[in-house]
């Protein structure tokens, strides 16, 4: 399930903000390729492995931040765009489990994730 909606969040973004392509030269993002589904499940899987003890989010982003500020040089504006995208991908899979408060909670969660790991760069 994370591949799926990594991969659907990563299609998203790419449809709607096509200037995020530019750092994913390296892969097919074809919306069904292996490679897009398998980058999504890691971005899922980051995402979700973070939220396991979100007190310690700084020490267990602390390699990503390094590897996106940098390595890939990403574009920390592009954290914010994807996090938008990947909510409207658990809406629209999740549906009615998708709840309001639930939506809340991962606006916020997903809020301090992108500020963590944008901090490198400042």
């Amino acid at each position: 399930m994370a591949s799926t909606i990594g991969a659907d969040a990563l299609n998203r973004l790419f449809i709607v903000y096509p200037g995020a392509k530019t750092y994913f030269s390296h892969l097919d993002i074809s919306p069904r390729s292996a490679q897009l589904r398998s980058h999504g499940e890691k971005i899922v899987l980051a995402i979700a492995g973070a939220a396991q003890d979100i007190s310690q989010l700084m020490v267990t982003l602390a390699p990503l931040q390094t590897l996106h500020a940098y390595q890939l040089r990403i574009d920390p504006s592009k954290f914010k765009l994807f996090s938008h995208c990947l909510l409207i991908t658990l809406a629209c899979f999740l549906q009615d489990d998708f709840t309001e408060v639930a939506h809340a909670a991962m606006d916020k969660y997903l809020s301090a994730f992108t500020a963590v790991l944008a901090e490198k760069y400042r």
